[in-house]
């Protein structure tokens, strides 16, 4: 995901975006032959290519050959262990001829020796709604739990969202099948998935210019105020009669119940407002993130569909077991059978 556009720094040292035209096919096409010279030249560089020893160039083949055979299997579409390795994925759907194959080409798209370039999306600007489901559709898990089903047989049946080229509609697992394929998928530790580059990198000295600001909200002045709670509408003369005894009043009587305005805060120190001029990044709420990411309101209650609130948050072990005991639910967490490597032992114990 990029913008649609520059950022240039003017005469005052302050970021100014500056749009640019959409790219045209000749331009996307120039960029996937580049990723695709780019990418070979860095395979040739460090001994993968068609002509290198695989034992001796590829270093995970020889330290995880369990786990490069997955990804290997992975790749090509066949099964790695078990009783139908080196066979291809069942699939299901209507055969298409070998010319119908072909990527489907449209405007700003671009194919070359595999690598694929789609250029054809543009969210316009300000419109957040469609800037947040572009953004989830490209960090979706790589499997929905709604479209996979299970079969008399024991089999696993996942149903495709779209049909492939060759004209699969649904593609047929074994169990231990499945477990290769989300294996193959998950990445090494430490090893970040998402990337920033440019004004939106994490140490870029232009970033807090660049991102949008938080929300203003109207915060508590002083800790335990319950300023934000609306007063009841006073008498138009009762501020007339209050006009000349505001002076006379001091610091030590709150305006709400629970208002701490009374105690004296420490004076500020002069430099602390330059450390303040790049304000902390919004944190959104557990329940926020939960209904932003999987659209399911942890809050909701299950009964009558209303909105739940947290009361408390109990973190003590004794007084879980006691909540657990009282509620007829096991009370301790379940046991972890130790790895197998074995797939015909894998279920034995």
């Amino acid at each position: 995901m990029v913008l649609d556009g520059v950022y240039v720094v003017d005469g005052k040292g302050e970021p100014v975006f500056r749009r640019v035209s959409p790219p045209t096919d000749k331009e996307v096409g120039r960029v996937a032959e580049r990723i695709h010279r780019r990418v070979a030249r860095l395979i040739e560089k460090r001994g993968l290519g068609p002509v290198a020893d695989p034992d001796e160039a590829d270093g995970l083949r020889r330290d995880e050959p369990l786990l490069a055979e997955l990804y290997s299997a992975s790749v090509s579409g066949r099964v790695a262990t078990g009783p139908r390795a080196g066979m291809r994925i069942a699939r299901v759907g209507d055969e298409v001829a070998p010319e119908d194959g072909a990527l489907p080409s449209g405007p700003c798209c671009a194919s070359v020796a595999g690598f694929s370039v789609h250029a054809g999306v543009c969210v316009p600007a300000r419109d957040r709604l469609r800037l947040e489901r572009l953004a989830r559709y490209a960090g979706r898990p790589p499997l929905a739990t709604e479209r996979l089903s299970l079969l008399p047989d024991g089999r696993l049946l996942y149903r495709l969202k779209r049909r492939w080229r060759d004209g699969t509609t649904h593609v047929i697992y074994e169990p231990l099948e499945l477990m290769e394929r989300l294996a193959a998928l998950v990445h090494p530790p430490r090893f970040n998935i998402t990337r920033y580059y440019g004004m939106f990198a994490p140490a870029a000295s232009l970033r807090p210019r660049a991102i949008p600001e938080p929300e203003a909200s109207s915060p508590p002045r002083h800790p335990g105020c319950q300023s934000g709670v609306e007063a009841p509408a006073s008498d138009p003369g009762e501020s007339k009669k209050k006009c000349g005894r505001q002076q006379a009043e001091t610091s030590s009587t709150p305006r709400y119940p629970g208002c701490q305005s009374g105690v004296e805060a420490p004076a500020p120190d002069p430099g602390e407002s330059k450390k303040k001029c790049g304000r902390k990044p919004r944190n959104y709420p557990w329940a926020t993130l939960m209904s932003r990411v999987f659209e399911l309101d942890v809050l909701a209650c299950p009964r009558c569909g209303g909105p739940m609130r947290i009361l408390a948050a109990i973190d003590s072990p004794d007084a879980i077991q006691k909540i657990l005991t009282c509620l007829g639910l096991p009370a301790r967490a379940p046991p972890i059978a130790p790895a197998v490597s074995d797939p015909d032992m894998a279920f034995a114990w």
